[in-house]
């Protein structure tokens, strides 16, 4: 190691946090945790005291964040001539917070003794950690470790059992084998993986319920965000949507006739207030043949008897041929920043588009659709991060993700994004439908298998069949408990309890 990093032990934190970002999509280069992690141990190890190795966590934290954060400044250049003073700040003031969460595990790496140990407890402080990210500061649980495996949908499918933090945890551990330094331990780290990649295998050979008999057309309009609300190009975007659609659609029943047929339009994807635009909804119906419903993104408003905007929904409409609403959904999990203003307006700054904070919907719910047809569950945008928090009470025949990602342009973001979309189907044993405004749009079934895909950029329309959903996974049925189980298990196992309980602490201080 260059000595001017072994003399610099927070920057040597900072740099194993940005170097183990790598390893997240879309690189995917997961062996490089297998430095990453034990040098952060390694590191850990030899801190003079508790605020040393809490310290040293935090520059972990903030370069892991930082450099998989990154992207979010591209949002700032949609009106670089306002925010031009953030670009320097926004992805550090991101970072910052979420660099905390790297204290938790560098403090039970400190609290352990060498071995096996500490090993253990590092990595339910790890997935503790990980867990509370979803939870404080109105809950980011972005880049979950869990999601390094989303390049296939092998490795994926223990998720359907431990969800994404078990993913998480199962990584941290293999990943930090190094720090044993035997042979068994190389040897039970092979065995583990071998089961898990068999456990995936197995369950991929299994017999996939048949599709429903219903044909999705889902429309890409590649529209760029700076663009997107200039008044002299809402006819222009809005007839482009018009046209793809009514091509993919004539398309689906041309090559199954007699089938309904879904068409989706992404976050947003309206120019016009569609569920209150008579004649917007007029022309989008026509584009629908008799068979078809559009199930479109919006902005929705709503008015006092005096004429004055009440509230704005960022919702999805669904829309019969004759340019009827026939139904619903109201975004409920809202981005902080991007569509309302934290802290009931105290800061100094209004960031939001418009200058008006989006109203929350009532949570994940069924949209419930005509005909008969199989009733999705909505997530717009980020609301798809959750792990164990995309189905409400009642569970979905599928799951339809919408999204704007052309904020972030061409980055790593929209793949991270795309990554946490496809850990929900298998999680939840759901198909999962994502329509993005640029891309990336796809189909999974419910085992993670793409089915179809539009890529970063790209204009058009794929159709595909809905796939059917398979039995509820155990995830599904028991949440969040199953890591929150995991981790305690191994923070048991590890001794840290005991420690702490005997006054075993004094390192601390």
């Amino acid at each position: 190691m260059p000595a001017f990093l072994s003399n610099r032990p927070w920057l040597l934190a900072f740099l194993l946090g940005a170097f183990s970002v790598l390893a997240l999509p879309p690189v995917h280069a997961v062996p490089v945790l297998l430095a990453t992690i034990p040098g952060f141990l390694w590191l850990i190890g030899r801190a003079p005291g508790w605020r040393r190795a809490a310290w040293w966590g935090f520059g972990f934290g903030f370069g892991f964040h930082l450099a998989g954060l990154y992207w979010v400044t591209h949002s700032l250049f949609t009106d670089i001539g306002r925010w031009w003073w953030l670009v320097p700040v926004a992805a550090p003031g991101i970072a910052l917070p979420m660099a905390l969460f790297g204290v938790i595990p560098a403090l039970a790496g400190f609290l352990l003794p060498t071995g096996w140990r500490r090993w253990l407890g590092f990595g339910a402080a790890w997935v503790a950690a990980e867990l509370l990210r979803g939870v404080l500061f109105t809950g980011f649980p972005w880049n979950l470790l869990g999601t390094v495996w989303a390049f296939h949908p092998l490795p994926l499918q223990p998720a359907a059992v431990i969800g994404v933090h078990g993913l998480s945890l199962l990584t941290v551990l293999l990943a930090g084998l190094p720090v044993l330094r035997h042979r068994a331990a190389w040897a039970g780290g092979l065995a583990v993986l071998l089961l898990w990649m068999g456990f995936g295998a197995w369950r991929l050979a299994g017999d996939a319920p048949r599709d429903h008999a219903v044909r999705l057309v889902l429309v890409q309009g590649n529209v760029a965000q700076d663009t997107k609300w200039d008044p002299a190009r809402r006819m222009p975007i809005f007839q482009r949507y018009l046209d793809l659609s009514g091509e993919g659609a004539r398309a689906a029943v041309a090559a199954h006739p007699g089938e309904p047929v879904l068409v989706i339009w992404p976050e947003t994807a309206s120019p016009f207030l569609l569920a209150q635009d008579a004649e917007a909804m007029r022309l989008a119906g026509a584009t629908l043949p008799p068979q078809a419903l559009l199930l479109a993104g919006t902005v929705r408003a709503e008015w006092g008897a005096d004429g004055r905007l009440q509230a704005l929904f960022n919702s999805l409409v669904a829309l019969d041929p004759t340019g009827r609403a026939v139904g619903l959904f109201d975004k409920a999990h809202l981005v902080p920043f991007g569509e309302y203003m934290p802290l009931g307006g105290i800061l100094p700054i209004r960031m939001v588009t418009g200058g008006v904070d989006f109203s929350a919907g009532p949570g994940p719910e069924v949209l419930r659709l005509p005909h008969g047809l199989p009733s999705p569950g909505p997530l717009i945008c980020y609301e798809v991060i959750f792990p164990g928090r995309v189905v409400g009470e009642e569970r979905p025949a599928w799951l339809l993700n919408v999204t704007n990602d052309a904020w972030f342009g061409v980055s790593a973001g929209p793949y991270q994004h795309l990554a946490a979309a496809r850990l929900r189907a298998v999680e939840e044993g759901l198909p999962m439908v994502r329509v993005a405004q640029t891309g990336v749009t796809a189909i999974f079934d419910a085992t993670g298998r793409e089915r179809v895909r539009l890529g970063l950029g790209d204009s058009g329309v794929v159709t595909a069949a809905l796939p059917a959903a398979l039995a509820p996974t155990v995830f599904a049925r028991g949440g969040l408990w199953i890591p929150l189980a995991l981790m305690a298990i191994c923070f048991l196992f590890s001794g840290a309890w005991r420690r702490l309980s005997n006054g075993e602490n004094r390192r601390l201080f």
